[in-house]
């Protein structure tokens, strides 16, 4: 199961994302066919490459193929951009949740 953890600033009014994390593996298909992993990886690594083509922001990021990990967090000011970026990638991890049920990804959210 892929647990994705989604940071939320508690300061803020709405919803500000300020990070995500990802761990484990969707266990949809074997390796190499699990369309669900793929899914999940096209939007985080999607939005984090957007997020320095587009923008300005300060971020720090990494990526750890076998477990499955995967960390992003912004390190200063988030520009509306970047909250957009933000925004349709958790839309799109709660549509593929909704779809392919908590089995194969469960979505948390803290506040920090």
């Amino acid at each position: 199961m892929i647990q994705v953890t989604i940071f939320r600033d508690s300061e803020e009014s709405g919803d500000v994302f300020t990070g995500v994390e990802l761990l484990g593996h969707a266990g949809y298909a074997e390796s190499g066919r699990d369309i669900v992993c793929a899914a999940v990886s096209a939007l985080v690594l999607n939005m984090a490459n957007s997020v320095e083509a587009f923008t300005e922001d300060g971020f720090e990021g990494e990526m750890d193929e076998q477990t499955g990990g995967f960390s992003f967090h912004f390190t200063g000011e988030i520009s509306p951009e970047s909250q957009l970026l933000m925004n349709s990638l958790v839309l799109g991890l709660r549509n593929i949740e909704k779809e392919y049920g908590e089995r194969h990804i469960i979505i948390r959210f803290e506040e920090v």
